[in-house]
């Protein structure tokens, strides 16, 4: 979604720290200050206007005072699992098992869609990841609409490659 965005015309706030690897061949959009959010969120109001990839978690963390603008992505929760062991296998890390996370995964879901949910000037878009990968022109529509933004659909679209849905195919 951050290279949909980025593709569409909305600039993407990352540091560039976390290079592409086997797990994103593409790179990841991150910025190390988002994982900082629950005690420093002062840099957030620098980023009006772009796209921040922040884990559900941490979105309660963010400035009172601003319009937010959330994009789900709903993936199914089992493949979000088995890209999290088969990340860590490659990172020679021990592997938790998914049992253990598909708890506290769903929890962090609810929350954080309970927290836009609860706060005025904030809004969410549940945007399906397969249906995403299956039909990008009309999620990139979606997008659009629901960001009231004139993005580049078509340049959004164009940036999915199908092939890089590894665990959608098991």
């Amino acid at each position: 979604m951050m290279q949909m965005l980025e593709a569409g015309g909305l600039p993407p706030v990352t540091d560039g720290a976390r290079p592409p690897d086997a797990s994103n061949p593409r790179g990841y959009y991150e910025d190390d200050r988002v994982k900082r959010l629950r005690i420093d969120n002062s840099w957030a109001a620098e980023a009006e206007g772009h796209a921040v990839k922040v884990i559900a978690p941490l979105l309660p963390h963010l400035p009172d005072g601003a319009d937010y603008r959330v994009l789900f992505m709903e993936r199914d929760l089992d493949e979000v699992l088995r890209s999290q062991g088969r990340m860590l296998e490659r990172l020679g890390r021990p592997a938790v098992s998914p049992d253990v996370l598909r708890g506290p995964f769903q929890q962090h879901v609810e929350r954080a869609k309970a927290w836009v949910a609860a706060r005025s000037g904030a809004a969410a878009l549940d945007v399906p990841y397969a249906a995403t990968v299956a039909c990008p022109r009309k999620q990139a529509e979606c997008v659009a609409e629901f960001l009231e933004l004139r993005l580049d659909t078509a340049a959004m679209a164009g940036v999915v490659d199908a092939s890089l849905y590894r665990e959608g195919r098991g």
